[in-house]
């Protein structure tokens, strides 16, 4: 599955966000999806995770209460919700995909998509 992340861009604190992942290649009700975020001099942390028919969805407690990942498996895309934006939760994000749950829990995810800015100003 092939993976476009779009709708960073720049924003002021408390502002929101929606960011797309369309997959291409494979239906994503095949996989669990989600994303991750990679702020500049720091690691790769999860954001949320949505199960293969979108039923459980699990956060990062940074992001809980303020983001919502969602898809829609007729348009075959991932959608991450994201309000009340802080400006620690600038960095650039990426989508993800992966058909095993403990690939998820390991971060050894097999599918990438490229990445979108995001930046919030103060």
């Amino acid at each position: 599955v092939q993976l476009q992340a779009s709708g960073g861009g720049l924003v002021q604190a408390g502002d929101y966000l929606r960011l797309s992942c369309a997959a291409s290649g494979r239906t994503i009700s095949s996989y669990f999806m989600g994303w991750f975020r990679q702020a500049p001099g720091k690691e790769r942390e999860f954001v949320a995770r949505n199960s293969k028919l979108g039923s459980t969805t699990i956060y990062a407690d940074s992001v809980k209460g303020r983001f919502t990942v969602s898809r829609d498996n007729a348009k075959n895309t991932v959608y991450l919700q994201m309000n009340s934006l802080k400006p620690e939760d600038m960095a650039v994000y990426y989508c993800a995909a992966d058909d095993s749950l403990p690939m998820w829990l390991n971060q050894r995810l097999r599918h990438w998509g490229q990445g979108t800015q995001v930046t919030v100003s103060s």
